[in-house]
């Protein structure tokens, strides 16, 4: 299956806009082991001055890409089993981010399921956690361009993007209320619970 390369400027670099923008884009990952990719199905948004931010409290060596020029990728640790994988967004030197929070699978199924140790289908990337072990994304991906040749990449949408949900965020307790997540409405491989996520 052949992906068309976004260019940087053809995404949004503001948080929210970003995180909308972002629902139909693909995600491929290259490795020795082959070509994993994903359509982005979910998304949420962290914008500047957002308490449940990774940048809330300021810059640190762990969060230091949320600082970077736009559409560079964080990667981080999580309850020390998963990787969860974020765009930067904003201005160089200001925190933002963007979650992707859930992928519909579209290329290297087999490699995924060897990688998840499941076979449904709508098991492998549906949720930050099991997107980042399907494609093996990790701390070494950290702070990479996300364009041209990286071996982790976006590329553009490979169908039109259906109409996209907004929702409160998951899993967070603070700000927990403000409608920051974005998923494109049907999509059966869109995460957390269906009252979230109406069709």
């Amino acid at each position: 299956m052949r992906f068309s390369t976004l260019r940087s400027g053809s995404l949004p670099k503001e948080t929210l806009a970003l995180a909308r923008a972002l629902i139909g884009c693909v995600v491929v990952h290259r490795t020795t082991d082959g070509v994993t990719a994903g359509r982005i199905v979910e998304t949420e948004a962290y914008p500047p001055g957002d308490p449940a931010a990774h940048h809330f409290r300021g810059f640190t060596r762990r969060n230091a890409s949320l600082f970077l020029a736009p559409h560079r990728a964080y990667v981080y640790h999580i309850y020390g089993t998963s990787f969860c994988f974020n765009l930067s967004s904003e201005d160089d030197g200001v925190g933002g981010g963007v979650l992707v929070r859930a992928l519909e699978p579209l290329e290297g199924l087999e490699l995924m399921r060897e990688r998840r140790r499941v076979d449904a289908i709508a098991d492998l990337c549906r949720g930050p956690g099991r997107l980042c072990q399907a494609l093996e994304i990790d701390r070494a991906l950290d702070g990479v361009q996300l364009f041209g040749q990286s071996p982790l990449r976006l590329a553009k949408p490979n169908r039109e993007t259906g109409p996209i949900g907004v929702s409160r965020r998951i899993g967070i307790t603070q700000a927990a209320h403000r409608l920051l997540r974005y998923y494109e409405r049907g999509n059966r491989f869109v995460s957390g619970p269906r009252s979230l996520s109406p069709a």
